[in-house]
C-alpha cells in the first residue's frame, strides 16, 4: 500500500483552521499515519517491522540522556503552520509542560529533537517537505534515518537551523556511529539497524 494524497486545500479553499478541521474529522483505518504535508492530507498504512524496531532502539537510548521532565513521543502530532503542515514524526522528544493536555498537536518549535524513519510510500516527505519544515520552524536537531535510501541504508543528522535551513552535522550509513550534540550528547550506534 502506498501513501495517498487525500485532498490538496479544503473544498471551500479556508485557511490553515479549514484544513486541520477537515484532518480533524476524517475517518482512516486503524493504524495509519494521516499528516498534512504542505496542505495536502496524506494517508499511509501502519509501518513495517523493521521501522519500530529501528523507533525503539532510538527511544531507548535517548531515555538515557535526557532530563527527567522531557518525554519522547511516538505518535504526537506537531503543527507547522507556516508550511501548510501537521507532521507525525517517528519520534519527537519534546519539554513535558510543552504537551497541553485536551489538545490535538503542539508547535513543532516546541521539539528539541525530531526524528523521521522512512518508508517507501513516503521518503520523500522526510528528505524535502519535513526537511524545510522543521529547519524552518526552528527544530534544533532533525535525525532522518533513511532505511530505503538508494544504493544502501543511511543517517542524516541535520542542526543548526538558520533562516529556514539546515546545516548537515552527519551524513553516514547503517553500521556507523552518530554523535548527537548537547543537550543530548550522545553516541549512536546504529549497527544493529535492521534493512529492508
Amino acid at each position: 500500500m502506498s501513501a495517498l494524497a487525500v485532498e490538496h486545500q479544503p473544498p471551500s479553499g479556508d485557511d490553515w483552521d479549514s484544513v486541520v478541521r477537515l484532518w480533524e474529522e476524517m475517518d482512516v483505518p486503524k493504524g495509519c499515519k494521516v499528516e498534512i504535508i504542505e496542505g495536502i492530507i496524506t494517508v499511509a498504512p501502519p509501518p513495517v517491522n523493521n521501522h519500530n524496531l529501528i523507533a525503539e532502539s532510538v527511544q531507548r537510548r535517548l531515555y538515557t540522556v535526557i532530563p527527567d521532565d522531557w518525554g519522547i513521543h511516538q505518535t504526537l502530532n506537531v503543527a507547522v503552520p507556516s508550511r501548510s503542515g501537521l507532521y507525525i514524526p517517528d519520534l519527537t522528544v519534546v519539554p513535558r509542560e510543552m504537551v497541553p493536555e485536551g489538545e490535538n498537536f503542539v508547535p513543532v518549535a516546541a521539539a528539541e529533537l525530531v526524528v523521521e524513519i522512512t518508508s517507501k510510500w513516503n521518503a520523500v516527505n522526510d528528505r524535502v517537505s519535513k526537511l524545510n519544515g522543521y529547519a524552518a520552524a526552528g527544530v534544533p536537531l532533525y535525525l532522518l534515518i533513511d532505511p530505503h535510501a538508494t544504493g544502501s541504508p543511511t543517517i542524516h543528522l541535520y542542526g543548526e537551523p538558520s533562516d529556514g535551513k539546515y546545516r548537515l552535522l552527519h551524513a553516514g550509513k547503517f553500521g556507523e556511529a552518530v554523535q548527537l550534540p548537547e543537550p543530548f550528547n550522545l553516541t549512536l550506534d546504529t549497527f544493529g539497524f535492521p534493512r529492508p
